[in-house]
């Protein structure tokens, strides 16, 4: 089996990384960074997102696993002290697949230009870069609302746990294909509306962000990756036909993640 190893780039992270490469070497594995069966990250969420869009076009053949040397990670979730054990397990033990659902984020252009195409782990957000974001929101080709605000939050069901969460967003399990659309403070009064409430949306329901000014700007975040927009004619998200593969070699349910992530009192 061929494995990569991505390390957060602390000390800490880096001792482990090199113990597991050299480790899962002498059980004759292969390292392979260009093309590995699994991915290892060995940080927090953040250094898992980065190795899930580094293999992002190898969904089909890597899977993942997460060590969290800090926090404890919501996707990393080996604890140093038990790298001795996943070693083992890695090296001896097939792993069983579970998979999550993925965002697809389009962006088409108002006039002659390219379409930018992302695949999101966590959430997509967009925000204005000079004021509020004025934008129609389309739900299966009908128009919705015209929301006014300072962005929205377009999240997965395990990105639910991230961004969405802090906005009031709801937790939604990752074995339903749907995908959540979260306001970022709203503009309601006597003049302007919106519904107010994130919305949970299926597979088969596609959601298109019409912006009402071409020429404005917007910034949108990819997970961890920021970039600015203009010329914008319309966002379009989707739950994507791909998934990303967790490498499971024990139980470790949804909802114990949830709780140990933010209601346990263990540290």
């Amino acid at each position: 089996m061929r494995f990569s190893i991505l390390s957060k780039g602390d000390q800490k992270s880096d001792v482990i990384k090199g113990r597991m490469e050299q480790y899962l070497m002498d059980f004759s594995l292969e390292y392979d960074e260009k093309e590995p069966d699994l991915a290892i990250s060995v940080g927090g969420d953040g250094t898992f997102l980065e190795a899930f869009h580094r293999y992002q076009h190898r969904l089909e053949d890597t899977a993942f696993i997460g060590v969290h040397t800090g926090h404890l990670g919501f996707y990393a979730d080996w604890l140093p002290d038990e790298i001795e054990k996943l070693i083992i397990e890695i090296a001896k033990n097939p792993f069983e697949i579970v998979e999550y659902p993925l965002l697809d984020i389009i962006i088409h252009p108002a006039s002659k230009g390219e379409t930018k195409r992302f695949l999101a782990l966590n959430e997509a957000s967009v925000k204005s870069t000079d004021g509020t974001v004025v934008m129609d929101v389309l739900i299966k080709g009908a128009h919705f609302e015209r929301f006014r605000g300072d962005g929205l939050c377009i999240s997965t069901p395990s990105g639910s746990t991230a961004y969405n969460k802090a906005l009031g967003g709801a937790i939604i399990h990752p074995a339903l294909n749907a995908y959540q659309i979260t306001e970022m403070a709203s503009i309601n009064n006597r003049v302007f509306r919106t519904i107010g409430s994130p919305l949970i949306l299926p597979k088969h329901h596609v959601c298109e962000l019409k912006p009402l000014h071409h020429h404005k700007s917007f910034l949108i975040t990819i997970d961890h990756n920021t970039d600015s927009y203009s010329n914008i004619d319309t966002i379009e998200c989707r739950v994507s036909e791909k998934k990303i593969r967790f490498a499971r070699f024990r139980a470790f349910p949804f909802w114990k993640r949830v709780h140990d992530s933010f209601i346990s009192d263990e540290r």
